[in-house]
């Protein structure tokens, strides 16, 4: 009976044979699909939160979080004095391990910073790029299945450092705290030393950074980043407009490329930390060796029989999100991750470096059988909150530059525009703009 079962366990992530096939996007999209998520659905659900909480404020607020969440946010602006509280309450070893994190973050994300320039294009003729960080900005700290003070790092920490004037966190109200945000999240908000925190979950705290609630002080942001699940995407993508957003974040995934060198049981508790995430969580290996497929496939069996998320990793792992692929070559498997695109992607192969060199889409790439997932969610410097569901394809994760607008400055001497006066004025002629014209003309 035990070996049945263990069987059955092994069996529970899909194999998938890939050999010999040509990779395209289609074969991906139809081999390797996401979890399915009804955006347009979820959008549908939070159209009216909008038109409620413009209307009603605080009230509507209140109401929604009890429908909801079945809580009382009552004080929805967090106290000075809870927030001390927390922070001088924080587990001296927890509070050590963050202010760790805090410090790396930094470190990386202060020399992430991009540097401007001045273009000396003739004498007198100079156009100079410089980066303003955005006034203020709306930083969301999920909290729905699990607790994320690191979140919270990773949203305040870049902002900061850009020079983002008015910061405001808003976070969900915990049943277990009586309706309060989560005390490490508190404390840890008090570490970074941000004042303004709301006890809002969800899309309701999107729409009221987007439009502002007065009557607790929170005024309308330019921006909002932060992950959360799909109704915070759904509000993301309503706003866009009335907001900037960083990326619209889906279920988190991990794809994992390894051949016969790597450890089967390093793979395999990579694969099962992602899952423990959501019930949607992709996990996905990639290898060139059939043996090594089935070893982790029996270490994923014995793993997850003793994580404390047991159930929540079997529905991510049976998902059809989840996969383990067989692929001829690691040549493949790098086609194969490029057009997949995903969130995480971690290398574990004899040839880690010359693999990286033909990867180009992924959110963050972890190299090495001693860089794993995990870590880049709390320690390793890096940013965690990357692009989902594809979007690395064209965005990146979140950062300094995320929160700094580059912006140009020219400055002509008369003799520099009289140089060129000329070419504008053929040009604009040419476009039928004589007033564009006319006024380098009139200069001279």
């Amino acid at each position: 009976m035990e070996k049945m079962a263990e069987k059955t366990m092994a069996d529970l992530v899909r194999l998938l044979d890939l050999r010999g096939r040509q990779v395209s996007a289609d074969l991906v999209a139809r081999e390797l699909p996401r979890a399915i998520v009804d955006m347009d659905s979820a959008v549908a659900e939070v159209r009216p939160l909008v038109a409620q909480i413009r209307a009603e404020g605080v009230k509507a607020l209140v109401s929604i979080a009890q429908k909801f969440d079945g809580i009382e946010i009552n004080p929805i602006k967090v106290p000075a004095d809870e927030l001390s509280k927390a922070l001088s309450s924080l587990e001296p070893n927890l509070k050590k391990s963050l202010e760790t994190a805090i410090e790396r973050v930094r470190k990386v994300t202060e020399q992430a910073k991009p540097q401007g320039f001045t273009s000396e294009l003739a004498n007198g003729a100079q156009v100079q790029q410089r980066y303003r960080p955005i006034d203020s900005v709306g930083l969301y700290v999920p909290g729905g299945k699990a607790v994320y003070p690191s979140s919270v790092i990773m949203n305040v920490v870049p902002a900061q450092i850009a020079g983002v004037k008015k910061l405001a966190i808003s976070t969900p109200g915990q049943k277990d705290f009586g309706g309060r945000a989560h005390p490490t999240v508190l404390a840890t908000a008090a570490l970074l030393g941000v004042e303004d925190v709301y006890v809002i979950g969800g899309p309701a705290a999107v729409i009221a950074f987007a439009y502002g609630i007065p009557e607790i002080g929170l005024e309308p942001v330019n921006l909002v980043t932060g992950p959360g699940n799909l109704y915070v995407a759904a509000a993301k993508r309503l706003l866009r407009g009335v907001i900037a957003i960083d990326s619209e974040a889906g279920p988190t995934e991990v794809m994992v490329i390894a051949d016969s060198s790597a450890n089967p049981e390093f793979v395999a508790a990579d694969l099962i930390s992602q899952a423990e995430h959501d019930e949607l969580a992709a996990a996905v290996l990639i290898t060139d060796s059939a043996d090594f497929a089935e070893q982790v496939r029996a270490a994923i069996a014995e793993q997850v029989a003793l994580t404390r998320n047991k159930s929540r990793v079997l529905a991510a792992l049976s998902g059809q999100q989840s996969a383990v692929v067989l692929v001829s070559d690691l040549n493949q498997a790098a086609q194969l991750a490029d057009f997949y695109a995903t969130e995480h992607l971690e290398l574990q192969t004899a040839s880690n470096d010359q693999l990286l060199e033909q990867i180009s889409n992924a959110g963050a790439i972890f190299v090495g059988d001693f860089s794993p997932v995990s870590l880049g969610d709390y320690l390793a410097g890096s940013n965690h909150v990357l692009p989902t569901g594809g979007q690395a394809r064209f965005g990146s994760g979140l950062g300094v530059h995320t929160f700094l607008r580059p912006q140009q400055v020219i400055k002509y001497s008369e003799s520099a525009l009289s140089e060129v006066a000329n070419n504008v004025v053929a040009i604009a002629d040419s476009e039928g703009l004589q007033a564009h014209g006319d006024a380098i003309r009139i200069r001279f």
